[in-house]
């Protein structure tokens, strides 16, 4: 299914479309155990983590990677 085959959804400006993402997300949060979790990501998480221990100094803050990006433009 996508969203631009349901008239509703496709009629709806962006800044709807993004709180109907929101709602539905809510609606799912309640269920998330039932959704397993990929072993890539969890290999992904783990290989994250270690790579912090690590090296916790190589850690940004949200302003320096904001800054590091907008650099880049």
């Amino acid at each position: 299914m996508r969203a631009v085959d349901i008239p509703q959804i496709a009629g709806m400006s962006t800044p709807e479309r993004i709180l109907l993402v929101a709602d539905l997300w809510d609606s799912v949060v309640p269920y998330e155990s039932n959704v397993p979790v990929p072993a890539s990501h969890l290999e992904e998480l783990d290989c994250r983590l270690l790579r912090h221990e690590s090296h916790p100094g190589r850690l940004l803050t949200l302003e320096e990677l904001q800054a590091r990006i907008d650099r880049r433009k």
